[in-house]
């Protein structure tokens, strides 16, 4: 009997990845660190296993989990953010880093807009008020976005969605992006300033960096027009939570939709909970049916070509 060949190990830090995913890794064994793993927990599969890939669901990668994964070739995003992956640690050590850009750009846009709806309409609030036997018919007004401005920081696949369905509601749109070239028709491109001054609603669509992290706090949030609707689906790091949390109380701002948040899971008790107007996802933007195989089939996919890749120049 010849010796048994092991196949090269494919690490995803979750519990599951689409089908159509694992049929793309058919060459390789997918080792599952399971629902929510810790960093120990990822360091002693990669100790164990010597991954040539990693695909990051749930958590981050750091240096420690790099070092314990000694064949490690790619590190690839099962979505587009790729904040919780030590790029310069992998840069350090030849580790390429890859997103599933635009996998979940239907879903999240999608998401931002369910949020802003909910916002602009007080749709939980007048179903706990209906729940508890009120008729708000005589006093509740809701806001109408037909004619307002939408301003969008960050015009990438998903914002650029976010915007087309501002568009069809008849909204004004403007967009803060320093790396787009141009912007789609209907869209004008200004400055963060302008964009705080303008908007009705503020929704983010940018990346977290080092540079703007808490961009939105006690100053910038002071400079939005009064009674404006913010809504996040990117990073919680983009808010100082704090400072939003003041501007809801003060109505300064009238309401927020958060999908993301600076620690996640959400700490619990928060003070965003006992806040009224603001609306609170657990970071499931970019989680439908569609998205789930599209960013599997993305993450493979780059998993893929990255080996592929470095296979033919080892040759």
């Amino acid at each position: 009997m010849g010796a048994t060949v092991h196949k090269p190990v494919v690490l995803v830090t979750a519990a599951d990845l689409a089908p159509q995913a694992l049929d793309m890794l058919a060459d390789f064994e997918v080792v599952f660190a399971g629902k929510q793993p810790t960093e120990d927990d990822i360091v002693a599969l990669c100790g164990r296993h010597k991954p040539v890939a990693i695909i990051v669901r749930y958590g981050k990668v750091n240096a420690r989990i790099m070092d314990a994964a000694g064949n490690l070739q790619v590190i690839s995003k099962h979505g587009s953010g790729i904040d919780v992956i030590d790029q310069e640690a992998a840069a350090a050590r030849g580790i390429a880093v890859r997103a599933a850009v635009g996998a979940n750009a239907a879903a999240v846009a999608e998401h931002a807009w369910a949020l802003i709806l909910a916002c602009a309409k007080a749709v939980p609030q007048l179903d706990a008020r209906m729940r508890a036997g009120h008729w708000d018919k005589a006093t509740h007004k809701s806001v109408e976005l037909d004619g307002r401005t939408l301003g969008l920081v960050g015009l990438g696949a998903i914002g650029r969605r976010t915007a087309a369905i501002g568009l069809a509601f008849g909204m004004k749109v403007l967009a803060f992006d320093p790396y787009a070239k141009e912007a789609p028709a209907g869209v004008q491109l200004v400055s963060l300033d302008t964009l705080y001054a303008q908007s009705d609603v503020v929704s983010l669509h940018c990346p977290l960096t080092v540079e703007n992290r808490r961009m939105l706090n006690r100053d910038t949030l002071n400079r939005f027009k009064p009674g404006a609707i913010l809504v996040n689906t990117a990073r919680g790091g983009l808010i100082d939570e704090a400072a939003l949390a003041e501007a809801l109380a003060s109505g300064q701002l009238r309401a927020a939709g958060l999908d993301s948040f600076e620690v996640e899971p959400m700490t619990t008790p928060h003070p965003f909970q006992g806040i009224g107007n603001v609306i609170l996802s657990p970071h499931i933007g970019g989680v439908s049916d569609a998205a789930y195989v599209n960013m599997g089939k993305g993450a493979a996919a780059n998993v893929l070509a990255v080996i592929e890749e470095r296979a033919r120049t080892a040759a």
